[in-house]
């Protein structure tokens, strides 16, 4: 029967409400509006006490059930006194409802323990947390939520101003109020059991893959203007760029986003000072060095051309002798762990540069990658991997000079953050050509090679996966390039190996290779 009911979509007058809440923001402000009007308010524990010293009057929990609060307050509102009132359908149950003695509720006012600020904590335990796992309030929420035709739900202090709205302009409460109410209450609940989900689980690959995301604003528009956008923050994140302090500049942009995120990703890789430049999700300039003011010029001058309008990221602090050379030079964003006084009073004269201050850089990197796809997602381990030099097997007659491991394990790192087909080729812990995303090996070697406009004498060429042909090494060959890294994998790996013999070039193999598609 049940089943072929009909919605009500009429305005509803709140003759009763239950108030129970764990944040009490704006909550006495709210109370003492519905009590203005004549609605009677129920209310547990803190919440009514809170209520009562603002003399506001309330009928408490057990008063009105008839039963005390027990365990601890584990068991308050799991009481089919409250579940009636709230789930009733006032058309059809009242004989049911008179029967039981249940008073119809139409309000419920309810947010939850703070499962997720609890688990933040670095001293949170196990049994804390699920100390902090609210059960009578996600109960309460749905079953208001569900009961929308006749009841209205309110999980967000937020919204208070605009249920009172409803109360000063018409006395009810409309359909439509209650339906964007009961849609908000479900996406609390349901983004709260992920949150536990989460927590509890040990896989990391598990059977099921829920994710809990919130709104941290829309944006201008996506990659391009045709295109809408918004970010979405994952709430218990504590880096990133969004949880980042963004001292001064325009509004970020999705493509602002996405290179801030890929620039940071590169330099906490590094102990030592470190600077990388990106420009359309690519690294074009990037060095260590032994100070962070000359790891910024070493990877400006990198590419100065290509660095034109990108965003550069440092793994220390923003130095004031950085904002004099970039007060000349257009960038969208610099992103570092902290900015001198001296720096940011520089850069407050380049008002639409963004400067960000990001959080965390120790604990910025992800354990897993997540990507979407039509009808699902790709998810996979991040790449973490960081190439030892005991796994780096010389392949060739030439031997790799001692002085330059430390520029090849610096190319490694920095390769990883280059759109495959990737070819790096790097000299004195400086990135001086760049060859990305391209759908032929040989043409990015071609492409770095031209970047790096002939500065390449004893510099070391990186490639993120085999060789597949010798093609590419008779093309390095006369270049001034003297070492080769690369995966090694090719059923043609002898021809290479061969090649580099040939042309007296060295060659390592790494045993694993970095694609980024």
């Amino acid at each position: 029967m049940l089943n072929d009911l009909k919605l009500n979509k009429n305005p509803i007058k709140i003759k009763r409400a239950l108030i129970s809440v764990y944040d009490k923001t704006n909550i006495v402000d709210l109370a003492t509006k519905l009590n203005g009007v004549g609605v009677e308010i129920i209310s547990t524990g803190g919440t009514s006490e809170s209520l009562m010293h603002s003399n506001i009057p309330v009928t408490e929990l057990d008063s009105f059930t008839g039963f005390p609060e027990i365990l601890d307050g584990r068991v308050k509102t799991l009481n089919p006194l409250i579940a009636g009132g709230v789930l009733s359908l006032r058309d059809i149950h009242h004989t049911e409802v008179k029967e039981h003695n249940i008073k119809f509720i139409d309000l419920v006012v309810c947010n939850l323990y703070p499962f997720g600020k609890t688990i933040s904590q670095e001293d949170c335990t196990l049994s804390k947390a699920l100390e902090n796992i609210d059960i009578g309030g996600p109960t309460m929420i749905r079953s208001a939520a569900k009961n929308l035709g006749w009841v209205c739900v309110i999980v967000d202090p937020n919204d208070y101003a605009d249920l009172i709205h409803c109360i000063d302009s018409d006395g009810e409460v409309s359909y439509d109020f209650r339906l964007a109410m009961a849609s908000k209450a479900f996406a609390t609940t349901s983004r709260y059991e992920t949150m536990i989900n989460n927590y509890l689980n040990t896989e990391t690959f598990p059977d099921q893959m829920d994710l809990t995301y919130k709104k941290y604003s829309d944006l201008r528009y996506g990659e391009n203007p045709q295109q809408k956008a918004s970010v979405y923050k994952h709430e218990q994140a504590s880096t990133g760029i969004l949880n980042s302090t963004i001292h001064q500049g325009k509004e970020l942009s999705y493509n602002n986003i996405m290179d801030a995120d890929a620039a940071v990703s590169c330099v906490v890789e590094f102990d030592k000072p470190a600077c990388a430049i990106i420009k359309h999700g690519n690294p074009c300039g990037a060095a260590i060095s032994e100070n962070i003011n000359d790891a910024f010029n070493k990877a400006l001058a990198a590419d100065r051309l290509s660095s034109f309008g990108g965003v550069i990221a440092l793994n220390q602090e923003c130095s004031e002798e950085i904002a004099l050379e970039l007060n000349d030079f257009f960038i969208e964003i610099i992103v570092a762990p902290s900015f001198s006084s001296k720096a940011l009073d520089l850069f407050s004269n380049k008002k639409n540069l963004r400067v960000i201050e990001i959080n965390n850089l120790k604990q910025f990197k992800e354990n897993l990658t997540l990507r979407n796809i039509h009808g699902g997602l790709l998810v996979q381990e991040d790449d973490n991997h960081i190439l030892s030099l005991d796994q780096l097997k010389v392949v060739t007659k030439e031997k790799i000079e001692t002085n330059t491991y430390e520029s090849i394990l610096f190319g490694w790192s920095v390769l990883k953050y280059v759109k495959s087909n990737a070819i790096l080729i790097v000299k004195d812990c400086t990135t001086i050509g760049v060859g990305a995303g391209q759908v032929s090996r040989i043409d990015s070697v071609d492409i770095a090679i031209t970047k790096s406009k002939g500065n390449t004498d004893r510099s070391i060429l990186l490639s993120d996966a085999f060789f597949p042909f010798r093609d590419s090494i008779d093309k390095i060959a006369n270049t001034g390039i003297k070492t080769i890294v690369q995966p090694g994998g090719s059923v043609r790996d002898q021809d290479v190996v061969d090649a580099c013999n040939e042309h007296s070039l060295a060659m390592a193999f790494t045993g694993a290779r970095c694609f980024k598609h």
